[in-house]
């Protein structure tokens, strides 16, 4: 202990700066203290931070604060890495009875926000910020917070409190088991973490989304963001109040239903990468020039944009941004074109080594399957991205090792330890190639794609393509169920009459 009180410093500044130091080697990152402020006293106590790793999940820094004076003591949770480039939702369906589901560890950072919609109860992201806890733990420690004041809320509004304890009796009621309940963890930084038990399996109970994150979301994670893009993103909520059904559609955020999520399938690479993946197939024959605005630092920068069409597929356009003052480079690979009336499932059976050099587009909206490891990612997981076979099971196991946390640990039971090792030997052991398996992509939209072996696709005996109709659900999911076009053709087919009138006079 005193050769920790030796390295005292003077601010939290400095604790980032000597943490970033020791960041290549946090298996030896000592432990910082600092002098700080108690809220209970108003007298100095001490804050110690120490920067660790949780197995296969982030990098995170604990904070713990104690006061010599009061006793008062409390800790948190920051997370030291980057902020993912999606956020996360998370969907746990609790039955009662099911003590095992209370028991999942949970990771809730400082921007996110739980929700029961039974309950019409919301955690908002300034309550247990940056906590490690446990679905159990994070509902008791609600029930203690809410419990808190009870005594003073009588005095004062018993009416207030006596609808406060009636709803105190259904919280507890979920915390113990005996009422289902939903538990929704929703977080724009996509920091956030629910325990899978049967990872890498896919979990019954539990469902993970990603999103784009809104502008009003960008600016409160301190992205810059063009005033503008908020203005417009307010005027687009008041006037959905008022529209009705159609423009709601329309007005939704980019990429999240209909139409939207068929013309946008994001390439996670930088814009090299995915000009060479298109050249191999057509140059362009122009790419057109505007002008934008840096994402990152607002300055004035320029988008590129051409079109092309990959054989066997459809017409894409790719467009490419790069800022010459921060240097942040950013590409997109849109499906040009309507929305195919069917959806699409390919599948290519890997043989050999050359397999695993096939090009291939993955849209937002498809969903991958490996039969051989029982492996399954629902759509929106990884985004859209160009790659190849190889590529494409490598990320999968990236994102694996992200999205389920604590595959490792002192509390991990060693059946689960030896299930997930015996996985990561099977998911090594297909991109060596020791045995064939299979690729399946089912795309609801049609917008992805495996490059054939052969000159003539038809001859390439691996690859399969088989479309097929969607279903009222998958429909629903991307909001094709409420798309009206009646209008429309009406104005379509009038003036094609009126057309062919004033031709036959």
């Amino acid at each position: 202990m005193e050769s920790n009180k030796e390295k005292m410093v003077d601010d939290v500044g400095s604790v980032v700066e000597a943490i970033a130091a020791n960041d290549e080697n946090t298996a030896e990152a000592p432990l910082y203290e600092v002098e700080s402020f108690c809220m209970r006293c108003t007298q100095n106590g001490t804050t110690r931070f120490l920067l660790t790793s949780i197995p296969h999940f982030r990098k995170v820094l604990l904070s713990a604060f104690e006061c010599q004076h009061c006793g008062e003591r409390n800790n948190e949770v920051q997370f030291a890495g980057e902020i993912q480039p999606r956020g996360c939702n998370y969907r746990l369906e609790v039955q009662s009875g099911d003590q095992k589901m209370f028991n999942r560890q949970v990771v809730k950072s400082e921007s996110a926000t739980i929700m029961i919609p039974e309950l019409d109860f919301e955690i908002p992201p300034e309550a247990q910020r940056g906590s490690l806890s446990t679905v159990e733990g994070i509902l008791v420690r609600a029930i203690d917070g809410i419990q808190t004041l009870q005594e003073e809320r009588k005095k004062v509004d018993p009416q207030t409190a006596e609808a406060i304890d009636q709803f105190l009796l259904k919280l507890r009621a979920c915390a113990t088991g005996e009422s289902p309940f939903t538990f929704i963890l929703d977080d724009p930084t996509g920091n956030s973490f629910i325990e899978n038990p049967f990872a890498p399996s896919p979990d019954p109970s539990l469902s993970i989304k990603f999103y784009d994150r809104t502008p009003e979301q960008q600016a409160s994670l301190g992205y810059l963001v063009d005033s503008s893009q908020l203005n417009e993103s307010a005027a687009g909520t008041s006037m959905e109040e008022t529209s009705n059904d159609v423009d709601q559609i329309r007005r939704q955020p980019h990429g999240s239903v209909g139409a939207a999520a068929g013309q946008r399938a994001i390439a996670q690479s930088n814009s090299a990468e995915i000009s060479e993946a298109l050249f191999r197939y057509s140059a362009p024959e122009e790419v057109m020039t505007f002008p934008s605005t840096c994402g990152t630092c607002a300055a004035k920068c320029e988008t590129r944009m051409f079109v092309t069409r990959i054989p066997y597929f459809q017409e894409v356009i790719v467009m490419a941004s790069t800022c010459d003052a921060c240097g942040y480079r950013n590409s997109e690979l849109k499906p040009g074109g309507r929305i195919p009336e069917k959806g699409k499932k390919i599948t290519l059976y890997v043989k050999n080594t050359d397999d695993l050099s096939r090009d291939v587009i993955k849209s937002d909206t498809a969903s991958v399957r490996v039969p051989e490891l029982d492996l399954e990612l629902a759509s929106g997981t990884l985004g859209g991205i160009v790659t190849t076979v190889e590529g494409l099971i490598t990320k999968i196991s990236e994102s694996l090792d992200r999205v389920h946390g604590f595959t490792f640990g002192d509390s991990l039971d060693e059946s689960k330890k030896n299930k997930w090792l015996d996985f990561k030997a099977r998911l090594n052991k297909i991109l060596s190639m020791a045995e064939p398996w299979t690729l399946i992509l089912d795309d609801a939209l049609a917008n992805s794609f495996i490059a054939p072996a052969t000159d003539d696709i038809k001859d390439d005996h691996q690859l399969i393509f088989e479309e097929y109709e969607r279903s009222w659900e998958q429909n629903e999911e991307l909001g094709l169920n409420d798309i009206d076009t009646s209008s429309a053709d009406d104005a379509y087919n009038s003036a094609g009459v009126a057309s062919k009138e004033k031709t036959e006079e």
